[in-house]
């Protein structure tokens, strides 16, 4: 289901009741997303945090709100936020179960992409309600990432009978729900991190030779360039595909790979193997003529040494 078959806002019997809201481990995610609860109501009430960072990003974003053990912030609050790191998560669950930390009727929600309510087991069997609300963001640890909560698609798993909570409180965190199943979050989550992630890597390294190549705000050039790029692959898919690869032209291709072997050795791998993903796409979508395919794929096998 797609939020955009539901009203803007969650009608009133939807809506969840006020709520007391707590954060176990305030990394960048837990205390943006509590804000954004305040703004619709709710109340922060604890959080948990032991670096200097996430002590100030508490004191940024939840002023007055204390910092206090994980147990007791279990026991001050009605909704819990987990957002600590995805391997982190299962011995967190299962430590605050164990401790009896866990309360009936307790909403415990966790932040994680890869995870969805299966691993709070442990919690639902001590009788809290799960749910796996995974916003699709970058954070900063600043205020910003309250602003950019607005429209920002989350990963919702949840059982059936909490399905109108967790969409209410996306929605009312400022994002749009996304049904994922339980046993394709991993898989959705390896797509965000492909997509993000990654981008992240080519950019900063796209930027790293265009300083090598002499030029003075390789941000500034590239920036229209991927803005547009990005626009053009959301409308477009693989009909977005432009450059060397896409045209066959392997001479250009193994020019541009002497150059990197020349002065950035370490991009040649990651150069070859988005140019072999793209020639595939670009074959399969008919963009890349099979006549030029194969003098193209023959220097990406060899590297660009024969």
């Amino acid at each position: 289901m797609n939020a955009h078959t539901h009203p803007e806002h969650p009608s009133p019997q939807d809506r969840p009741a006020r709520l007391t809201v707590g954060v176990v481990g305030t990394g960048r995610v837990g205390p943006a997303l509590a804000a954004a609860l305040r703004l619709a109501g709710h109340r922060p009430v604890a959080a948990s945090g032991v670096s200097d960072a996430s002590v100030r990003r508490a004191a940024a974003l939840l002023p007055e709100v204390p910092l206090v053990t994980p147990a007791e912030v279990l026991a001050r609050a009605e909704l819990v936020l987990l957002t600590v790191p995805d391997d982190a998560l299962p011995g967190l669950v299962a430590g605050l179960a164990e401790t009896g930390a866990v309360r009936p009727g307790q909403l415990i929600v966790h932040t994680s992409g890869r995870h969805g309510t299966a691993v709070l087991d442990p919690a639902r069997r001590a009788g809290a309600l799960p749910l796996a609300l995974h916003p699709a963001m970058t954070f900063t640890g600043t205020p910003v990432d309250v602003d950019r909560l607005a429209g920002c698609s989350f990963g919702v798993t949840a059982p059936d009978e909490l399905r109108l909570a967790a969409e209410a409180l996306v929605i009312e965190m400022g994002g749009e729900p996304e049904w994922i199943a339980e046993e394709a979050r991993p898989l959705y989550h390896a797509a965000l991190a492909l997509g993000a992630n990654h981008l992240v890597t080519l950019v900063a390294q796209a930027m790293d030779l265009l300083r090598t190549a002499g030029v003075g705000a390789p941000d500034r050039m590239l920036g229209p360039l991927l803005g547009a790029a990005l626009d053009n692959v959301l409308r477009s898919g693989d009909a977005a595909l432009t450059g060397p690869v896409a045209r066959g032209d392997a001479g250009t291709v193994a020019a541009h790979i002497a150059e990197l072997r020349a002065h950035a050795p370490q991009a040649v791998p990651g150069y070859l193997a988005m140019a072999r993903t793209t020639a595939d796409r670009a074959l399969a979508a008919g963009l890349l003529k099979p006549e030029l395919a194969e003098d193209l794929l023959g220097v990406l096998a060899d590297g660009g040494t024969a």
